[in-house]
């Protein structure tokens, strides 16, 4: 069998015992140290720090609960399993109060019964570092996003700066999907906002959300915004397997969010994760208007969808839809913003324009921007994003 990359530790005065175990283990594809007793053992363990021990209690110079303790002491996340043959119950008690992972009794007649239990420490001890790790990105992130936060309220001037430094690259590819946006402020802050980002090798998720108002305090939603998509990012993945971060479960986090910040703020949001497997993409609408525009050579068309908005009720619920992305296409997100340029006069007449502004695009940024003049734009009274999604167009 083919090494593992575990290295374990036999601690055990018995010396057929201790073979016997070193040699099965062996053959399993570990590396084996072995020590004879608990005050050679612990030498052992601090000079090549391996990541498994197997002790018994019974031993010479230093007993087993005392190098259990030890061990827990110098590297409280390597994991420790007792193999005795003192089958005493408060033994067993205190040893796994101590920390011990396990405790087997001896004799042991499978040993693939030892294997078992080496396989699944060593698991779960890599599972908590692995969760360490995760906290620590994410307590970076926070670090972060809490420093982008107050230099917001010093000076709006470094807070312009930090808001377009939280915005994704413009354009961006991945594999086949490329990415492009652009936010035009009505004033220095922009309430607006968009991202996207890969969430694991076949998945990538983008927004856009429109925080209710102007200025600095939206702005400062659109900070929060990011923290927790990014703080929902790193707790899902803290189990080893990211789970199914279904667009409805995310405006569902970020609507208890903000209601629990009572910041007086909601947002109007459009959030979608593309699985690059199936090419389905599955959106979810939190009462955001215009809808996304799904533009073909053929055809251009809204999604379909609705939705509360998010962070004003408490009872919301969000809907997830499912569309299979043609092999040509783009996807248009607007913020409500870009209904101002609109020159029909009424927002029915409006709504009703806007696809067919989107087809004269092309479907893309750059005949968004020309369509509607952004370049060449003056005082508007509201802030205007847009995010365009799109494959071989």
């Amino acid at each position: 069998m083919p090494k593992t990359s575990a290295t374990l530790l036999i601690i055990d005065d018995d010396e057929v015992v201790r073979a016997s175990l070193a040699a099965y283990l062996e053959d399993s594809g570990f590396s084996v140290l072995q020590a004879s007793n608990g005050q050679q053992g612990l030498q052992v363990f601090e000079q090549d720090k391996p990541d498994l021990v197997i002790c018994d209690l019974r031993m010479p110079q230093m007993g087993g609960l005392e190098l259990i303790r030890q061990v827990t002491e110098l590297s409280p996340q390597t994991p420790v399993i007792v193999v005795s043959g003192a089958g005493v119950m408060n033994d067993a008690v205190e040893a796994l109060r101590l920390g011990a992972a396990d405790y087997l009794i001896k004799p042991l007649e499978d040993l693939a019964v030892l294997e078992h239990s080496v396989r699944r420490a060593l698991d779960r001890a890599r599972l908590l570092l692995e969760n360490q790790r995760y906290r620590e990105k994410l307590e970076k992130a926070n670090r972060e996003l809490e420093a982008s936060l107050n230099l917001l309220q010093e000076d709006q001037n470094a807070g312009r700066q930090v808001q377009m430094n939280m915005l994704p690259v413009s354009p961006w590819s991945i594999n086949e999907f490329q990415f492009a946006h652009q936010i035009i402020p009505s004033l220095y802050l922009s309430g607006d906002f968009v991202d996207y980002f890969r969430v694991d090798e076949r998945r990538v998720a983008f927004y856009l959300a429109d925080v209710s108002g102007h200025g600095a305090s939206s702005a400062f939603v659109t900070v929060l915004l990011k923290f927790m998509t990014t703080r929902l990012l790193f707790e899902s993945k803290r189990n080893g397997t990211l789970p199914e971060f279904k667009p409805s479960e995310v405006l569902g986090h970020i609507n208890r969010g903000l209601i629990s910040c009572k910041l007086g703020k909601h947002v109007t949001m459009v959030g979608g994760v593309i699985d690059e497997e199936t090419g389905l993409l599955t959106y979810s609408i939190g009462g955001h208007l215009p809808l996304p525009v799904l533009y073909t050579p053929d055809s251009v068309r809204y999604l379909e969808g609705r939705g509360l908005p998010v962070g004003l009720f408490n009872e919301a619920t969000y809907e997830d839809h499912v569309l299979e992305l043609p092999p040509v296409f783009s996807l248009t997100l607007m913020s409500d913003g870009i209904l101002d340029l609109l020159p029909e006069p009424t927002l029915k007449d409006k709504e009703a324009a806007l696809p067919q502004r989107v087809k004269a695009a092309g479907g893309s940024l750059d005949g968004l921007r020309q369509v509607f003049g952004l370049a060449t734009l003056g005082e508007m009274p509201d802030d205007i994003a847009l995010l365009v999604l799109s494959r071989n167009l």
